[in-house]
């Protein structure tokens, strides 16, 4: 007894120190957003921005060969948010080499910056996997959907849709660490 007694003395002060660092925030509104869901609230969040939008990707397609695709009209309510005035950032993953993720996110990157969309490509060291988009410092959109054919229409994905100005400044926070690390496109703005 003594002795499982010392060694959770010992461990205490040691699981308090390594613990993984985390913290609650308030949050007006919680909504769970599912499958095909996805689609509606995020256009509808990129519709309704007025300042700013800020969009970290794991994987975003653009189909020229599908226009109506549901990436696309996505991609497209993004170009249409820059032409009336909304500042409007991308960070999309690449790595070294060419695999699919990175030869879709460079092409969806081209069509975004020639509308004059600001894109960072992160570091090829490092795998951003985030799906999280922030509309004008209020609502944060994350969970596991890319803005894929298959995400936004017959994937199993689970995201939540929060209203808070404290997440939504959490989160901006974190994709400005990341495109600090990251590079812009090769388009010019």
């Amino acid at each position: 007894m003594k002795k499982v007694l010392l060694v959770l003395l010992f461990l205490f002060p040691l699981s308090t120190f390594y613990a993984p660092r985390s913290f609650s925030l308030p949050a007006e509104d919680v909504q769970v957003v599912l499958d095909a869901q996805y689609f509606q609230v995020a256009k509808k969040m990129i519709q309704e921005a007025k300042h700013s939008i800020q969009v970290m990707m794991f994987e975003m397609g653009y189909y020229d060969e599908y226009p109506m695709t549901l990436s696309n009209l996505l991609i497209r309510e993004l170009i249409s948010a820059k032409k009336r005035g909304v500042k409007v950032q991308v960070i999309l993953e690449v790595k070294e080499g060419e695999d699919r993720t990175t030869e879709r996110n460079r092409h969806t990157g081209k069509i975004l910056s020639e509308s004059r969309v600001e894109v960072i490509y992160d570091s090829p060291s490092k795998t951003t996997h985030a799906k999280l988009m922030v509309v004008d410092g209020e609502l944060s959109l994350l969970g596991s959907t890319n803005w894929t054919y298959y995400a936004l229409t017959s994937n199993n994905e689970a995201s939540v849709l929060v209203r808070s100005k404290e997440v939504a400044k959490a989160f901006v926070d974190y994709f400005n660490r990341v495109k600090a690390t990251g590079s812009k496109s090769q388009n010019k703005e």
